[in-house]
């Protein structure tokens, strides 16, 4: 395991916080590890991970809508997705290959440092954000 994930391990030992899962993502040239668990938006439960590897980030990232991107609703989606990423700064809206929304949150690791502390308060960032912003989002998804 790399330094960061035993150091976020650590911190999620020491918190006895169990909502995460752990998991070493084998064959990775960066000693990848993922803490998977969920987020909780208006009954809804978002998958989150924290991916803790060699490199110098760090990142948190929630799945906010599956399968959102279609033919249909591209244009509008991209328009809504774009206006987001130019009024929010530590995180970016973007959608993976099958078309997931996600959500990115990159944390720069100093001296090879994950802090448990800084990724909580990033959660809580991306939590107050989506308990604000889900429903006008998902809006935009569901046209």
């Amino acid at each position: 395991m790399n330094k960061k994930a035993e150091q976020f391990k650590a911190f999620l030992d020491e918190r006895k916080v169990e909502a995460f899962q752990m998991e070493e993502v084998e064959g990775n040239e960066q000693h990848a590890v993922v803490f998977r668990s969920f987020i909780g938006v208006e009954g809804q439960q978002l998958p989150t991970v924290v991916i803790a590897d060699d490199s110098v980030f760090s990142i948190i990232r929630v799945q906010i809508a599956p399968q959102a991107l279609n033919e249909e609703s591209a244009a509008e989606l991209m328009k809504f997705i774009n206006e987001q990423n130019a009024l929010y700064k530590p995180f970016k809206l973007f959608f993976d290959e099958p078309g997931n929304l996600m959500m990115d949150a990159c944390l720069m690791a100093e001296n090879d440092e994950l802090k448990g502390e800084i990724v909580y308060q990033m959660y809580n960032v991306i939590i107050n954000y989506l308990n604000e912003n889900y429903r006008n989002i998902m809006k935009v998804v569901w046209r």
